[in-house]
């Protein structure tokens, strides 16, 4: 892997304002574009029980008109500057990010201090924001795969940390301009908002002008929300069509124990490719189902592998049945040859991200947020070559696969492992 000297990365840079929030920088001379990424200290974990998908809506409102600008404008504005941008709602933050040349960086960076700080949150707009979040509900509860998979969470995390990030339709339909304004109001702070910024800049120039931006930000005490334990009851939905849908959940260990790297690379033996098992022993050998795959979610105090099956009605059972004994045999460890394969994948993934200032962005301040500094891509890539078949053999020693989870979707239940039930 290129070292991050050769693509003229420079040593990140952190800087923290008096109310919390922390700038991380990572300037580099080799690209002409600049990005930031904005975590907010708002998720859908701080839904209210009776308001669920209020941060998402909110989150839409927030683009309806800022500071001096109203909506049109705002967005006008946002294009004007070729800003490509994207928002999300997590588990524990709202997520802006935007990339654009690097001497529009000041200019985009003073519109999304708007955006955060002096939002219109316009009530005459509320039923169209209402509108996209209900969109973003039924598609979802019309995807079968994501209904599926939405069950599993719940099942698998604690609630508020398996919920919904679209919330539900009651949860938008009883939110009115209060709600929001309140939510926005309460949530919306700098005491643990991130800012990460990448790509083709001035480091002094941008510390100056966060500080003018947000200095005068006041912080807000929150109240973090009651953990109650997951969803029981029926792990099956039933669902009209021919198809069957699968889930199937075990714990993992977060992004911040040091241990992660070894579980991310066996998740990635067991799903990452053509030339992984679940994909060659369900789908290229037994032509079980359409899709199969497994990944490892994290969260900052939690994580599960989330592993998923899409087959046919009479296949389903079978495919049930081989994806679990696939997981089962991956704690009797993984070959040189699995990880020599994976570790390939990985390093191109790397390289692609030191080119990109907006896989930067997010990835520092994704650092930040989980370990209280930012990993140099070079020590990412030194401890991926330094990674071995036996260190992840040990792991898997300490940590089979177990405490599993399962949700299924389709017109009939399946039958569960009798260890599970």
């Amino acid at each position: 892997m290129p070292s991050s000297s050769q693509v003229e990365l420079r040593a990140a840079q952190i800087h923290q304002l008096s109310n919390g929030m922390v700038l991380v920088g990572e300037p580099t001379d080799a690209v002409q574009s600049a990005a930031l990424s904005l975590l907010i200290p708002c998720g859908y974990s701080m839904d209210p029980e009776d308001r669920l998908g209020l941060t998402s809506l909110v989150c839409d409102m927030l683009l309806r008109g800022a500071g001096s600008r109203d909506s049109r404008a705002l967005i006008n504005d946002l294009e004007i500057l070729g800003v490509e941008r994207g928002e999300s709602v997590g588990v524990s933050h709202t997520s802006f990010s935007a990339a654009t040349l690097a001497s529009n960086l000041d200019q985009a960076l003073a519109i999304y201090a708007d955006i955060l700080r002096r939002p219109h949150l316009p009530a005459e707009q509320l039923d169209a924001g209402k509108q996209v979040c209900l969109q973003e509900i039924r598609g979802a509860q019309d995807d079968p795969s994501q209904k599926l998979m939405i069950a599993l969470k719940r099942r698998t995390y604690p609630n508020p940390w398996g919920r919904s990030s679209n919330g539900t339709e009651v949860g938008i339909m009883d939110s009115i301009a209060q709600d929001v304004t309140n939510h926005w109001s309460r949530n919306y702070r700098p005491n643990g908002a991130i800012l990460g910024v990448a790509g083709n800049f001035d480091w002094q120039r941008v510390v100056e002008q966060v500080e003018k931006l947000f200095a005068d930000w006041q912080t807000v005490d929150v109240e973090l929300p009651i953990e109650t334990p997951p969803e029981k009851g029926d792990p099956h939905t039933e669902f009209e069509g021919n198809q069957c849908h699968i889930g199937l959940a075990f714990p993992s260990v977060p992004y911040r124990d040091p241990a992660y790297l070894r579980a991310w690379a066996a998740v990635g033996v067991l799903s990452g490719g053509m030339s992984s098992r679940l994909f060659s022993e369900v789908r290229e050998k037994r032509g079980l189902c359409y899709t199969v795959s497994a990944s490892l979610q994290t969260q900052r105090e939690r994580a599960r592998v989330l592993c998923y099956a899409g087959t046919s009605e009479d296949r389903a059972q079978e495919t049930l049945d081989v994806t679990y004994s696939e997981i089962l045999k991956l704690g009797a460890g993984v070959e040189s040859n699995e990880l020599n394969r994976l570790k390939a994948r990985i390093k191109s993934g790397l390289i692609m991200q030191q080119e990109s200032s907006s896989a930067r962005s997010v990835s520092i301040a994704r650092d930040w947020y989980h370990l209280d500094r930012v990993r140099p891509l070079e020590e990412v890539g030194k401890l991926i070559d330094e990674l071995t078949a036996d260190d992840i053999n040990e792991y898997l020693v300490s940590h089979p696969p177990g405490d599993f989870t399962f949700a299924t979707l389709g017109p009939k239940p399946l039958e569960l492992p009798s260890e599970v039930l």
